[in-house]
């Protein structure tokens, strides 16, 4: 049934994209610090990508981890890295904008939404910190774009599934509605069989051990949090090849 619905593959690097693609997938989202959600990836990492894939590449832009809510300069440096990708020939871009209020951020979207175009735009789980998502789909409708990446306001995409089913079917195909976060390889068809998606984007990973020989295990990067210095999560072309045969 999923080799019918359109995959998109939630990763941060050109290797990953390169696996994806191998493993069936139709589209990339390509991101930096995942850990936090996504980040805009770097100039060298989106060309990179655009030179060794063909299927579809969507780049998140998002200048910072944390909320939706963004300064003028934070919504320059955006403007800034929408420019860039259209030159480096992306598909399309994902970004979501809130005001204080909870809100869609209307103006300032459909600004980004100008600058973006001909790329696709994604509105991304920005959505899911909305106030009222129904008013929100009218108006992301009423603005054009293309895809709305929703959990459903859950952690999850299938806590959410009451929800995004009910947006599946309000949307009525005036926007795609794709669902993504937590969906798993034993979970993604009855998420598809319950909600009617079209779309649906997923992370298809495995772990890789370090080359490295020598291995200081004093010293670590990063936070307190402390994530692994010699091993690290890849997307699996074998992963994404399961989905696609479920």
């Amino acid at each position: 049934m999923l080799e019918n619905i359109p995959l998109e593959i939630c990763l941060e690097s050109c290797e990953d994209a390169i696996a994806a693609q191998k493993g069936g997938a139709q589209r990339v989202e390509l991101c930096d610090n995942l850990i936090e959600g996504g980040t805009t990836p770097s100039a060298g990492m989106i060309a990179m990508t655009r030179e060794h894939i063909s299927i579809g590449l969507q780049v998140i832009i998002r200048p910072r981890g944390g909320d939706f809510c963004y300064s003028e300069i934070e919504l320059d440096a955006m403007k800034y890295d929408i420019h860039h990708c259209k030159t480096l020939g992306v598909d399309g871009v994902v970004f979501g904008l809130l005001k204080s209020d909870g809100n869609i951020d209307y103006e300032r979207t459909r600004e980004l939404i100008e600058i973006a175009r001909p790329m696709n735009v994604t509105f991304h789980r920005a959505f899911d910190m909305c106030r009222d998502p129904y008013q929100a789909l009218e108006e992301l409708i009423e603005l054009g774009v293309d895809r709305i990446l929703t959990s459903g306001q859950e952690p999850t995409v299938f806590e959410g599934l009451d929800l995004i089913t009910d947006l599946v079917e309000k949307a009525d195909d005036r926007i795609i509605i794709m669902p993504g976060c937590g969906i798993t390889i034993k979970n993604a068809k009855k998420i598809a069989e319950r909600s009617g998606c079209k779309e649906m984007h997923v992370v298809a990973n495995d772990f890789v051990e370090s080359k490295m020989d020598y291995r200081n295990d004093n010293c670590f990067m990063g936070t307190e949090m402390r994530s692994a210095e010699y091993h690290r999560k890849v997307t699996s072309a074998a992963h994404v090849y399961t989905f696609k045969r479920l």
